[in-house]
């Protein structure tokens, strides 16, 4: 039964009231950098986005994954990867797996607090069975796409068959669908204007009366590179190519952000809104994307593809706190619990969660109930110029309480980082055309431990692990306990049976449930 919304928020401060808890729009960037907001001083045009984070609260130390499953299932888990079997890359079109179905989503205990619930993008979380599917997930509606990256064009996804990366033989197949059935109608339309679209159309018919969930993971700006040219015209002072349509589609997004705003405040919806507003990891430098200054993007372990944008706006946010700047930590799994127990005071009873709830922390400034993150444990993952891990030996650095530091991990405990194993490229990337000339990573050949105070170094430049090895082994320690909870990696081999040949031209489910 939902409380009573002035009950629920009245220990966070929430001044306005209201007979029902607030409406919820999330929306998902997708492979957005760090220095690609206006109000981090990018040279790309975000005029919405920073006039509803300067309206609300941004969060500037708050955390994703780095890359897309990953980011995508703790959010809708409340669960870190090594308690789901998603601890390594992501889920590939062909490959028989999804977020594991015993795993309660937001989406279902937020209908189960009253709310309507609807999808609206990117899913990229597992289709082979229908049972995967965001309406069997909890979604009320789905709108999007079931795989990843698409041809904004022609909503055609060209994904890896049955030979992965990095043996990546491309299958074709469409994939944009209207709840369990593929929609056509929509070739040439540009995929950021028809989701937008969608979601305006889903705002108007929506009954007021009842709290309503919108998921808006964008595919914006995730390639390929392309955008129509009325936004990539304003970047023509940008030389280099790939930066210069991603700025567009960077301004692309923003405006259909501005446009689902002003549509919730055409409806009188605003005044009852909590948005959020999230990237799924680090920009990718190939593909026109920044984190500058931070070290690294996405696919890495350094801050750069993981120190994610955000903030928290909306009508219903406290009045008290706008304005300002949340520098408690903060994790992409604590949405989880943020919402559903903090936003609408829904039951966790029985939820396994690795998520905090952080709304009072947000909403009153008070310090964070997190105080670490285990940014993942990967044992697949080759260590640095070397083979895979031998499973025998994994299993013996679990039973021996002892961290096997050729593994891909990273954790962060209070100030202090600690990676191990290959984390990814290491380097600095100012935005081009910048003239700043970064310094070069010094790492020798087959380095697999650092650690950083992220709070006084939060570029990544000095590693301090032959100096306190105090706080190494402290750290070791966290990661071992975590990993003594780790599930066996869920990454199986491509199946032939996915070839969207096989499903008329489209990417489909091949399993029964």
């Amino acid at each position: 039964m939902m409380k009573n919304l002035c009950i629920i928020l009245s220990f966070y401060l929430v001044t306005r009231c209201s007979s029902k808890p607030p409406h919820v729009i999330f929306i998902l960037a997708d492979d957005y950098g760090y220095n690609d907001v206006g109000y981090h001083g990018s040279e790309i045009k975000t005029p919405n986005i920073d006039k509803l984070s300067g309206e609300g609260v941004r969060l500037e130390n708050y955390y994703v994954q780095p890359i897309c499953t990953p980011t995508r299932s703790q959010l809708m888990s409340g669960r870190y990867q090594i308690h789901t079997g998603l601890q390594h890359s992501i889920i590939w079109p062909p490959q028989p797996n999804c977020l594991p179905l015993e795993d309660k989503t937001i989406a279902q205990a937020l209908k189960d607090a009253g709310y309507a619930t609807h999808a609206v993008g990117k899913w990229h979380i597992g289709m082979y069975k229908k049972a995967c599917w965001p309406t069997q997930r909890g979604f009320d509606t789905f709108f999007g796409h079931l795989t990843g990256s698409h041809d904004y064009y022609t909503h055609r996804h060209g994904g890896c068959g049955i030979d992965m990366k990095p043996n990546c033989k491309k299958w074709n197949g469409y994939d944009l669908r209207e709840n369990n059935d593929v929609v056509y109608g929509y070739n040439l339309t540009f995929n950021t204007y028809v989701l937008t679209q969608r979601v305006q159309a889903i705002l108007e018919k929506h009954d007021q009366n009842t709290p309503l969930f919108l998921y808006l993971p964008y595919q914006a700006v995730h390639g390929p590179l392309q955008v129509p040219e009325f936004y990539s015209n304003q970047y023509k002072f940008i030389n280099d190519k790939n930066r210069r349509v991603y700025a567009g589609m960077v301004t692309c997004m923003d405006e259909g952000v501005g446009n689902i705003t002003q549509t919730l405040k055409n409806l009188g919806m605003w005044e009852d809104t909590i948005m959020i507003f999230s990237t799924d990891n680090g920009g990718e430098v190939s593909a026109g994307g920044n984190n500058w200054p931070l070290r690294g993007w996405k696919h890495s372990l350094w801050e750069g593809g993981m120190h994610g944008i955000g903030f928290v706006t909306g009508g219903a946010f406290p009045d008290a706190r706008r304005g300002t700047t949340y520098n408690g930590m903060m994790h992409v799994s604590d949405w989880f619990p943020t919402i559903v127990s903090g936003l609408a005071g829904g039951s966790l009873n029985g939820t396994k969660l690795d998520g905090h709830d952080v709304w009072k922390s947000i909403s009153t400034g008070s310090s964070s109930p997190r105080t670490e993150i285990l940014h993942n444990i990967d044992p697949l993952q080759p260590p640095p110029k070397s083979g895979l891990i031998d499973n025998s030996i994994d299993k013996g650095y679990k039973a021996n309480n002892v961290f096997n530091t050729s593994i891909r991990a990273a954790i962060r405990v209070g100030d202090w980082k600690l990676i191990t194993g290959d984390p990814g490229n290491s380097h600095w990337v100012p935005v081009p055309d910048s003239g700043i000339t970064p310094p070069e990573p010094s790492d020798p050949t087959g380095k697999r431990l650092w650690l950083f105070n992220i709070a006084e170094d939060p570029n990544e430049f000095y590693d301090l692990s032959e100096f306190r090895s105090d706080i190494v082994e402290q750290l070791y320690e966290r990661l071992q306990d975590y990993y003594k909870t780790a599930v066996p990696v869920r990454y199986p081999p491509g199946d032939g049976n996915a070839d969207p040949k096989l499903h008329n031209d489209t990417w489909s489910y091949w399993e029964e449930d």
